[in-house]
Order: structure tokens, then C-alpha cells, then sequence
């Protein structure tokens, strides 16, 4: 088992803590196989009646995965251990999604990418303060994976579409009134809120005992607008939509989308699309594995690492560079089913 996490029992409770601070807890290969391994084993013990996941130190729950092995590997490799990555990653967020106990997910932090994709399918995810959440793929000419393409369809208002093209970060209290979030709590109370849960007492009356009014959520002040003009499934149209309104939001909106990889944007709102028509989650994480595969080892990806994480400069040159150039033959190559030895299938 890697030192990358911090397993132990607690009481009646399995606790599971990522342990990579450097990496503001960035999920590895290792980590998720770890977790896989054991959940499967909590998943017989009868001692163990509810699982923790939380982070060790640090200034975040989990960053995301490791950008930096699927990078390599797309430049190296032809994708072959990213794709494995992909494949085991995504068996994790399924068998969390699936799991018979309940999960309580401490989202205390930075909670992006892979952090989301181990926090959303909790039973119980608590945001605080210090909470911000994002799924900020498409500024790296990825995709909100991970179950992403689940969850953010599902959410009202199309706030779902919004947080995926853009890629905003979203504090506790905003968490909290998308329904990402099933609780707000001070971090301060997070302790003892664990120390409870582990001494046996009902998770739900725990965490509303210990919660607290949030601030207001800024994004609602904007949910009408949200609603108006990510109402498209057709990147044109919602860049067209933003185009006609003159509001100060509008224009910021509208600018972040333009940094943003086209193919990516266009990916992530068929895959919303599609996933909302999507009967169970094993076939979202299909969906996605597919994806994955094959935007790996399309030059954005490689691309939007190098500008926003290796050399920093922030201009990325996006390959098709326009909405227009990203045709719907693309994306039916993109989204096609695998071979059938290759596709994704749950544990």
C-alpha cells in the first residue's frame, strides 16, 4: 500500500486520508488503486459501519489527478498509461458511487478534477470556508471526467454547463446551493464532527447539528443569467447568447470561454448532453473512459499542460483554434464506442 495515503479505523469508522501535501493531494495510480483496495476490504468487515475521506495537511482535499503522468504519457507513450490511469480512476469513482456504506467526504479545500470525482459520490459531502470547487478541464483541453458529465448534467439551471466550460470556482456556500454540497460546516468543527461519526452517532444528525448559515452564494445572483444563456447544447450559441448582453458578468464570461480549448468546450457540452439521457452511472464512466482515450492523445491536451502547468504562460495554441473548426465528425470519433476489449467496465 502507498504512504500516499493515510488509512486506519476509527471507531465504527474507515478513514482514508490522501496524503500528498506537494501536490495539494493530487491523485496517482497508486492511490487509486489503494483506495480500491480498501474499500473492497471495508466492504466485508461489519465493523466498519461508515467511511471518511479526508485529507492529511494542507490547503486542499485533492487538486485533481496526475496531470503530469497523463501528460507524459500522451507525448510518450501514445497514451497506453494514461488510459490505465483513466481506466482505474474511473473504477474507483464507481465503486465509491456504488458503495454500500455511507461515505462522508470532507471537502475542506482546494476540491478540483479527481477530488470531485472521489467527493461527489459521498453520501455526504461537506463543504466549509476554505472550500473551492471547480472542474476546470477545458482550460487544458480536457473534460469534466470523473463522473463530471453525471453530476453536472443533473444539477438545475444549468449551472452543470456553466461550471463546465468555464471551469469557475465555486466556494462552501455556493457548493452548498447547487447541490453540491450536502452540508456547510465551519472547519473548525470538522473534528469533532469526525470524532462523532466514529463514535457511532447518526452521520445526518451530526453534520446539521454542527452546521452553520452559510454567507449568501454570490453565484446566485447570476442563476437567471446562468440559466439564459448556457441554455445551448452548441458552443456557438451560448457564445452568441453571451455576445448580445452588454453586462459586465456577460463580458467576463464571455472572455474566459475565449481562453478556453474549443474542441474541449465542444466535448463537454455533448458529453452533458449525453449523459443526462444515461439510465446508470457505469454507463456515464463508459462514456467518459471513451472520451478519455481519445482526447489524451489530441495536441490540446499536451498543449493546454504545457501553457497553464509547465511553462506557465498562459496562451495556449489551440488545435482547432476556432468553435467553427471543431466539426461534428470530430466529435462522433471522439465519442465512438471502443473496441470491445478496450471499453471500460466497472470492478
Amino acid at each position: 500500500m502507498t504512504d500516499e495515503l493515510l488509512i486506519r479505523l476509527d471507531g465504527v469508522a474507515g478513514v482514508i486520508s490522501l496524503n500528498r501535501p506537494k501536490a495539494i493531494h493530487a491523485l496517482t495510480l497508486g492511490m487509486c488503486q489503494g483506495m480500491m483496495e480498501t474499500l473492497s476490504q471495508w466492504a466485508g468487515d461489519a465493523a466498519v459501519k461508515a467511511v471518511i475521506l479526508d485529507h492529511s495537511e494542507g490547503r486542499g482535499f485533492c487538486s485533481g489527478g496526475d496531470i503530469n503522468l497523463l501528460r507524459q504519457s500522451a507525448l510518450t507513450d501514445e497514451g497506453v498509461s494514461g488510459r490505465k490511469f483513466f481506466f482505474d480512476e474511473y473504477r474507483l469513482n464507481h465503486q465509491l458511487f456504488t458503495y454500500d456504506k455511507p461515505v462522508v467526504a470532507f471537502m475542506d479545500g482546494i476540491t478540483m478534477g479527481g477530488g470531485v470525482g472521489i467527493s461527489q459520490p459521498a453520501k455526504y459531502r461537506v463543504a466549509t470556508e476554505n472550500t473551492r470547487f471547480a472542474m476546470p478541464e477545458t482550460g487544458i483541453g480536457l473534460f469534466p471526467d470523473v463522473g463530471g458529465g453525471w453530476y453536472l448534467s443533473r444539477l438545475d439551471g444549468r449551472v452543470g454547463q456553466f461550471l463546465a466550460l468555464t471551469g469557475a470556482r465555486l466556494k462552501g456556500e455556493e457548493c452548498l446551493w447547487a447541490g453540491l454540497a450536502t452540508h456547510y460546516l465551519p472547519s473548525e468543527a470538522l473534528e469533532e464532527a469526525k470524532k462523532r461519526i466514529a463514535a457511532g452517532h447518526e452521520i445526518a444528525g451530526v453534520l446539521s447539528a454542527l452546521a452553520v448559515t452559510p454567507p449568501v452564494p454570490q453565484i446566485a445572483r447570476n442563476a437567471g443569467a446562468i440559466r439564459k444563456h448556457f441554455a445551448f447544447d452548441a458552443l456557438e450559441e451560448v457564445l452568441s447568447s453571451l455576445e448580445g448582453d452588454d453586462s459586465e458578468w456577460a463580458a467576463k464570461e464571455l472572455a474566459t470561454l475565449r481562453t478556453k480549448s474549443p474542441q474541449a468546450c465542444k466535448v463537454s457540452l455533448r458529453q452533458l448532453a449525453e449523459s443526462g439521457k444515461l439510465e446508470t452511472f457505469a454507463q456515464n464512466m463508459a462514456m467518459e473512459y471513451r472520451i478519455g482515450s481519445r482526447v489524451l492523445v489530441l495536441p490540446d491536451f499536451a498543449e493546454g499542460v504545457r501553457a497553464v502547468i509547465v511553462d506557465k504562460d498562459h496562451a495556449p495554441k489551440w488545435n482547432p483554434a476556432t468553435p467553427e473548426g471543431v466539426s461534428d465528425e470530430m466529435l462522433d470519433a471522439i465519442f465512438a464506442p471502443l473496441p470491445t476489449e478496450e471499453e471500460w467496465k466497472p470492478l
